[in-house]
């Protein structure tokens, strides 16, 4: 009785174990232009050899632990290539901006220091005529320069 049980329990292991690894089989073999095939059933082709192949089952669940992680990693990558353009694009325009800013503001230094320099002003009219600005529009004129600088250069 003692024998049995141990042979049954040899047996059980034996299958549990086994149930991890199957053998199938598998032939090879080449048709006349070279082609190589591999098929689960003999054909009778002269170049046909049996291979011995074993494999284990897949488990589903690992395997869609990666397939997720996989997803997961590229889309953390393009979320970051997004945040990372946006930055770039940022960054950008606002050095765009700054340039603007600069360069109104050494415009409107230059506008100013004209104004300041000049005993006459002078703007054109539409017909291309100069028409020269009197003592209160020259004042306004200054004015409207110190305001763009404060504007531009601050």
């Amino acid at each position: 009785m003692k024998g049995k049980r141990i042979a049954l329990t040899c047996a059980i292991a034996a299958l549990t174990v086994s149930m991890g690894a199957m053998a199938n089989e598998i032939y090879k073999w080449t048709d006349t232009e070279g082609n190589v095939y591999y098929e689960d059933r003999p054909n009778g082709a002269a170049t046909e050899e049996r291979l011995d192949i074993t494999y284990r089952r897949t488990n589903s669940g690992v395997v869609q632990k990666r397939v997720q992680s996989r997803v997961d990693a590229q889309t953390a990558h393009k979320e970051a290539q997004s945040v990372a353009a946006a930055a770039e694009k940022e960054a950008a325009d606002n050095a765009a901006a700054e340039a603007e800013r600069n360069k109104r503001c050494e415009s409107s230094r230059a506008r100013l220091e004209s104004y300041l320099q000049s005993r006459r002003l002078y703007r054109t009219d539409e017909n291309g005529e100069r028409v020269y600005l009197d003592e209160v529009q020259r004042q306004e004129a200054r004015q409207k320069a110190e305001e763009q600088i404060a504007e531009f250069c601050s």
